[in-house]
């Protein structure tokens, strides 16, 4: 693991904000392998280096998974001058996470959040064909052809058809306010609004939708709207071995 500035890895391991932990560096509170440092830009080996602040050593693991339970009516970024962000809802104080892939701001459910890089690259490529499941109600009454055009993949306005999807139909009813559909569906991609857009190119509209898995990882039952956790060991093995197939 390349170096890193000292108020950067104690900012990380949660030992206070970027102001707080300088200020501890210049008040020679921290040591690294038994030294005060008092210049906050020092270089350490994350992995060799014994770091200690305010009396206590300091540990940073070098990836970390959540689980986000994400509401309706924030986005899915690390950072929005006018929206609020999915990561106000991550119980950790370091600055290398982000949502792996998007779910629109009105769009709820289950969201990953880590520091992975290469985890989430390997989990969004279409190559590696790891299903997500969506349920969506529909303004519309879906059919048993709109699932057959699914299974062959839909124009969307892009320059190839959607991949095959699974489209499963819950329940279909005509109330006061016309035809509404519930439906699970499954997509093995992520393009921009694409549920969205598959509903509509089969000519409804989707009223409300909820991301409720990413490969073997499901939206926790327990886990409110805005509620965050750690991924079990469990939970981030499935994930590797998702990803890491081709």
């Amino acid at each position: 693991m390349k170096k890193i500035r000292l108020d950067k890895y104690l900012a990380d391991a949660g030992a206070g904000t970027r102001s707080e932990v300088k200020k501890y560096i210049s008040k020679a509170q921290v040591q690294v392998n038994g030294k005060t440092i008092l210049n906050p830009a020092e270089k350490i080996e994350p992995e060799e280096d014994e770091v200690c602040c305010l009396g206590q050593v300091v540990h940073v693991d070098r990836y970390e998974y959540y689980l986000l339970h994400k509401p309706a009516g924030c986005v899915s970024a690390t950072e929005d001058v006018r929206e609020k962000t999915v990561m106000e809802f991550v119980p950790s104080q370091r600055k290398d996470l982000f949502p792996v892939g998007r779910l629109d701001k009105d769009t709820e459910g289950l969201l990953l959040i880590t520091n992975d890089g290469e985890l989430a690259h390997r989990l969004l490529s279409p190559r590696r064909h790891v299903p997500k499941q969506y349920f969506a109600q529909i303004k519309g009454a879906m059919t048993q052809e709109d699932a057959q055009k699914f299974r062959q993949g839909v124009e969307i306005g892009e320059k190839k058809p959607t991949l095959p999807a699974k489209l499963e139909i819950l329940s279909v009813k005509n109330g006061e306010e016309g035809w509404i559909s519930r439906i699970n569906l499954t997509i093995e991609e992520g393009k921009f609004h694409q549920v969205k857009r598959m509903v509509q190119a089969v000519g409804k509209e989707v009223i409300y939708l909820k991301r409720i898995s990413m490969g073997p990882l499901y939206l926790d039952e327990d886990l409110e709207r805005g509620q965050c956790r750690p991924l079990t060991e469990k939970e981030i093995e499935l994930l590797k071995k998702a990803a890491a197939k081709s």
